[in-house]
């Protein structure tokens, strides 16, 4: 059944298979994505409690492997309760809604070479389109209609706040996401992920476009909803965010699954855009036959799972932020720094490449980043003194409080306030009326 074949897949080699096999790769992405959410779910929980000194799950199955199958189970069979004021149609429909679009946000994603297939030359890549990259970002944007949905389908007010600033934070850190992408475009020539992975046969965009991949990885826990950016599971002023109205039942294990599905598919696209997709790593990419058949496959299941580990270690380490935290990392920081790098990456690629001066292209790359460097240390400055005008403004204030005796006629208890608004002050005199 398997065949070596040396070429790399293109465009062009996508489109020729008889239905049965895409029906087979089809299946069999269905069912690497199922089992990647059972065996997930356990390895995170394993992972998480090694580092934090605990056993975890170690009752249901050998090392408790079939702990995630048991609660699976447990949500499936559990009673299904619809509370009496909800949309029952989109109500249903919104765990489907996110669902459904990270199954097919997967689907193209490169996970080996071309390969002989029961007698088929076939890649193994689901499909592949010219605009690959930008049907990806598609899918994520439309599970965002499933998060509204949810909330306003629940007719709670908690629940629809919950949905809409869900839906702020996913649309936000897509942006930084797909601007993320623009440099890789700018180096492969294309969005097709086959030929994105076949641009990185010498070099990986990790090494030659750092800043992209360093804002790809906070996008990545952002549009995923990931720790430290989870505010939809973490909703403890708005009860449970979105999803307050749905029981532990089949709908909710729904929605986990779209979640976990998101992060999924963020690994496979860090992998396939940045960490040379299905190729062999040094030195083992030296071995002649470490790119052809079906070897790659492994190559590539040990990024995804290093990723995924990348994922859980950052769950285990960082906190949860504040959400105007989450909001102005995404639109004051990530989206400018994005532009700047943008535009240092486009000219100095448009030197080098079309013009053949490598001099002139560092130089110019040198001048563009002095300059971003002068822009922040200005607005820097400029935040700095904001911060100590309203430093004095709240000192005044307090001085202003504590010297009157009765504010607005009232009596007042004597203050001892040594920290107010983070601004450290004298402690008040207890003769003070």
């Amino acid at each position: 059944m398997i065949h070596v074949l040396a070429a790399d897949p293109t465009l062009a080699d996508f489109g020729k298979d008889p239905l049965w096999i895409t029906i087979i790769k089809a299946v069999l992405l269905f069912v690497f994505l199922m089992l990647g959410v059972l065996f997930g779910v356990w390895f995170e929980r394993k992972l998480i409690s090694r580092m934090q000194n605990r056993y975890g799950p170690n009752r249901a199955g050998k090392f408790g492997l079939l702990q995630s199958v048991a609660d699976g189970l447990k949500m499936g069979l559990k009673e299904d309760l619809f509370p009496r004021t909800v949309d029952k149609v989109l109500y249903l429909m919104a765990p489907v809604i996110m669902v459904v679009p990270a199954f097919l946000a997967f689907s193209i994603v490169p996970i080996g070479p071309m390969v002989n297939m029961f007698g088929v030359q076939t890649p193994l890549q689901l499909v592949d389109l010219p605009v690959a990259v930008l049907f990806m970002l598609a899918m994520g944007a439309v599970s965002v209609y499933g998060v509204v949905l949810a909330g306003w389908s629940s007719r709670s007010p908690y629940a629809l706040l919950g949905g809409l600033r869900s839906a702020a934070q996913v649309v936000s850190y897509e942006i930084a996401m797909g601007l993320s992408f623009v440099a890789i475009f700018l180096f492969a020539g294309t969005l097709s992920t086959s030929e994105i992975v076949k641009a990185q046969e010498q070099t990986w965009y990790v090494v030659l476009l750092i800043p992209s991949f360093l804002i790809y990885v906070i996008c990545m826990f952002g549009e995923a909803a990931r720790i430290p950016f989870d505010l939809p599971e973490g909703e403890g002023e708005l009860v449970g965010g979105f999803q307050t109205e749905y029981s532990s039942s089949l709908k909710f294990a729904l929605i986990m699954m779209g979640e976990y599905l998101h992060t999924f598919t963020a690994s496979g696209i860090a992998v396939t855009l940045f960490l040379g997709g299905w190729r062999a790593p040094v030195p083992i990419s030296w071995w002649d036959g470490a790119n052809q058949g079906y070897w790659p496959v492994l190559w590539f299941f040990i990024k995804f799972v290093l990723t995924f580990c990348f994922i859980v270690w950052v769950r285990a380490s960082l906190p949860r932020v504040r959400y105007d935290q989450l909001m102005s990392l995404g639109w004051k920081v990530l989206i400018p720094v994005n532009l700047a790098w943008i535009m240092l990456v486009a000219a100095v690629r448009n030197v080098v490449v079309n013009e053949g001066n490598k001099t002139l292209g560092i130089g110019l790359g040198a001048v563009i980043v002095v300059g971003a460097l002068a822009i922040w240390m200005r607005f820097d400055t400029v935040n700095q003194r904001r911060k100590e005008a309203k430093k004095a403004q709240v000192e005044a204030e307090f001085e202003e409080l504590s010297n009157e005796p009765a504010a607005g006629g009232f009596p007042v208890p004597p203050l001892d306030l040594p920290h107010y608004h983070g601004v450290q002050h004298k402690e008040i005199p207890s003769g003070t009326n």
